[in-house]
């Protein structure tokens, strides 16, 4: 039998049409011995792997600098319209072959460090992920953490920035320590410190001349040559998040206005003075409510440096920003106490009281003593302790307001932004989100990729909606035997990764059923945990009948402060150590919590899943963007009509999805005639099985009580609604498990599913926002090469 292709070998099979061509070999290892000699100042004597990893990245960026430099001198030549996409987080995983593959670099790279005696995927290995996130997503609620959709979306947005050829730019903060390293220790998450800086970093270069002071504290003074803000401090050390929040704005907006106005037309360089002109070549999208604070900041630089009149001043802002909704739960809004206002940003608390003055004036006089009305669409919240919505300060500060999924842009216009919306229907839109095929198909499942293109050929990579074409072999058996050959190499890849890295030997040909994202409440882990509790029950009690084997598994990080999630994460650990050690159960059911969840592990686990679990409670998520890379890569959804899985469900076929439960509406429903927990509990046996095992101390043998502040919280408190749930996905899984028997028809229904894709990819995405909201045109056209002349 011949030998199995390795990942890069397949990709050689992949070209990237319109990016780079193949580096001659001979030049690149000389450009690596050169980095390892002049830069790392070693020779192979003394020189260890890490090393050897540096030397291959600074190889690489040297191509990727070139065509920055390039890309920066056509944008200055040209003076484009820019857009500035403003993120507090930016998971962007690993660079460095992700840069190869979009350079098509990789298949040089690989055959120079084979020759140079070096293996390129152990090289790959050693580089951290980008710790560009600590996982703030809230000051005041201990339930928020990252990764979650907004920021790991900003990754691929930015990547489809430059597909597109649009001049943008990410800003976000460049954090010495990011999001903490999960460990489980006694079955319970320990954060550790993410130092991903220790060894240091290839792909950033610093830039202290540009450096910009940023202020806090202080006082205002209103003069007679204007207003001042003095007596400030600048920023040192770790501040607390409204400190970062303004950080990142203060130095973002001085960088784009300095930008701004120096400019080039022509063979004449000129300066801009006035910026009246500022949103014809300016666009700010402020990604969820972290970057608000832009729209006073860039008030204050207009009103008390540039001296422009309110009026003006409020409409370069209004065309200027747009912002980006990604939560439909009210606690999940920023609201930051005006003490703290008053004492760290006195001017800007100033600007937002006149902001929140002129637009409740203008509310009062179209909806004339709704007092009511008012309050609601206040920025200033009154209660015991009065807060600023940094929710309404985006939607009254920005020309366009956004949800991330259809269904998700209706709620926020039917229920948490109505008063907004029925003053300003104009502003709303929907723009549903995408994932970048380049990451999350070409580079982490290059086996798929090819396979994909000896069909349809490799155009689909720039075009995804070119997926469709693949209905036409959707009953062609070579192609069904080919998708279900490479997943059970992606399979036996990770049942092998498992092994090595946490010494768990699982069954490769079971059903692999894999529920990733933060472990919250809303995403409804204990649903999950339910199903594996009912499905050993259900093993133990008939060990002769023929089940469908399942490794179930369930990764994600709890914040450090919220106790439930943490709970929630001891119970699925605590689960699994009896189910996996019940030699009654064997390999037929296996539960494994896969532990510090990052885009790494994510790279690696999502290719070799056949189930995707989406079992958010209808009307909570947002959109979703882990469900689009599972769907791409062929695993079958079963999963909700929330989020993006109602989209999903229509570009694929609703009969090609295992949709269950409740719907938005029966929620609505639900929750105006009450939900009674206890009713599930004494009706359905299964579920009250299940439940009484949680209670009695089943899975915690030593701790009878260990989670009863679970048990408590489902039958009692439960806003999520499990219990009404629950039926219906068990139900659901029996229909998973039926059709796992029947390779074929699983396999057609997974072709079904790629073919649907093309709506997710985050080039459209991109597209509908620059057209839509930017009043920007994408373009393919090529920027010349580096070593073009007229550079």
């Amino acid at each position: 039998m011949p030998k199995p292709l390795t990942d890069q070998e397949k990709r050689k099979q992949i070209s990237v049409r319109g990016l780079a061509g193949v580096e001659n070999v001979s030049d690149l290892k000389t450009n690596f011995n050169r980095h390892l000699h002049f830069t790392l100042v070693k020779d192979r004597n003394v020189a260890t792997k890490r090393d050897y990893y540096f030397a291959l990245a600074n190889t690489v960026r040297d191509h990727l600098v070139g065509r920055w430099i390039r890309t920066q001198q056509h944008y200055y030549e040209k003076d484009p319209k820019r857009v500035y996409y403003l993120s507090l987080e930016f998971y962007m995983g690993r660079t460095l072959q992700n840069t190869m593959v979009n350079l098509a670099l990789e298949n040089a790279c690989d055959e120079a460090t084979y020759q140079l005696g070096l293996d390129m995927e152990e090289l790959q290995d050693i580089e951290e992920d980008a710790g560009l996130g600590n996982g703030g997503s809230g000051q005041e609620n201990p339930h928020l953490i990252s990764p979650s959709p907004p920021l790991v979306l900003s990754a691929c947005f930015l990547d489809s920035m430059a597909s597109l050829g649009l001049a943008a730019y990410g800003y976000g903060i460049r954090y010495e320590f990011g999001i903490f390293n999960q460990k489980i220790v006694n079955g319970w998450q320990v954060e550790e410190a993410d130092d991903w800086l220790r060894y240091g970093n290839p792909w950033e270069k610093a830039r202290p001349e540009y450096m910009r002071p940023v202020h806090f504290y202080g006082r205002v003074e209103h003069t007679p040559e204007g207003v001042k803000w003095v007596d400030t401090q600048f920023f040192e050390g770790k501040e607390l998040r409204l400190k970062q929040e303004y950080f990142v704005v203060a130095a973002t907006l001085q960088d784009i206005v300095r930008r701004f106005k120096s400019s080039k037309f022509g063979s004449t360089e000129v300066v801009r003075v006035d910026l009246s002109t500022l949103p014809d070549k300016v666009a700010i999208q402020l990604n969820d409510t972290h970057p608000a604070l832009a729209i006073p900041e860039l008030m204050r630089i207009l009103l008390d440096t540039e001296h422009q009149t309110w009026e003006k001043a409020w409409d370069i802002v209004t065309r200027t920003c747009a912002y980006t909704n990604h939560t439909v739960l009210p606690e999940a809004l920023e609201r930051w106490p005006i003490d703290l206002f008053q004492n760290l940003l006195p001017r800007h608390l100033e600007i937002i009281f006149e902001i929140n003055r002129r637009h409740l004036e203008r509310i009062a006089n179209l909806y004339p003593g709704d007092h009511d009305r008012l309050r609601r669409m206040s920025l200033v919240e009154e209660g015991d302790q009065k807060k600023i919505n940094m929710a309404h300060l985006c939607i009254v500060g920005s020309h366009a307001v956004n949800g991330v999924a259809r269904i998700h842009s209706d709620i926020i216009k039917a229920t948490l932004f109505k008063d907004f919306y029925e003053v300003d229907p104009h502003k709303f839109q929907n723009k549903t989100n995408g994932i970048t095929p380049r990451r999350w198909l070409v580079m982490c499942n290059p086996g798929l990729a090819e396979v994909i293109a000896e069909r349809i050929g490799e155009d689909y990579i720039r075009d995804l909606g070119q997926l469709k074409n693949l209905l036409e072999f959707v009953d062609d058996d070579s192609l069904i035997r080919d998708i279900a050959k490479v997943k059970q190499e992606n399979k036996l890849k990770f049942s092998a990764y498992l092994e090595e890295h946490y010494k768990v030997k699982i069954n490769p040909n079971s059903m692999f059923d894999v529920q990733v994202k933060r472990i919250h409440e809303y995403k409804r882990q204990l649903l999950n945990c339910l199903h594996i509790i009912t499905l050993y029950n259900r093993i133990k009690k008939e060990p002769n009948k023929n089940w469908t084997p399942r490794t179930i598994m369930i990764g994600g990080k709890a914040a450090p402060g919220y106790h439930t999630a943490k709970l929630i994460i001891r119970l699925i650990t605590a689960v699994g150590d009896i189910v996996n050690h019940d030699e009654v159960v064997g390999d037929r059911l296996k539960v494994i919590f896969l532990e510090n969840y990052k885009v790494t592990l994510a790279e690696k686990i999502i290719p070799a899943s056949d189930l995707s679990e989406q079992i958010s409670t209808a009307g909570t998520e947002a959109s979703g963007t882990g469900n689009m890379k599972f769907m791409l890569n062929g695993a079958l959804t079963i999963g909700t009509m929330d989020g993006a899985n109602v989209e999903m469900a229509e570009e694929a076929g609703e009969e090609n999805l295992f949709i269950f439960g409740m719907r938005v509406d029966d929620v609505d429903a639900m929750d105006k005639s009450g939900y009674d927990a206890m009713e599930y509990y004494n009706r359905i046996p299964e579920l009250k099985l299940a439940m009484d095992q949680i209670a009695g101390g089943y899975f915690s043998p030593d701790q009878h009580d260990l989670f009863k502040d679970i048990v408590n919280m489902l039958l009692h408190h439960d806003r999520f609604k499990v219990f009404a749930d629950y039926e219906a996905y068990i139900k659901c899984q029996d229909k998973v498990s039926a059709l796992y028997k029947n390779p074929k028809e699983w396999t057609k229904m997974v072709i079904h599913n790629i073919a649907g894709c093309g709506k997710f990819s985050s080039d459209r995405t991109i597209s509908q926002y620059a057209r839509e909201i930017w009043g920007m045109e994408p373009s393919l056209e090529r920027i010349p090469a580096p070593d073009d002349p007229r550079q």
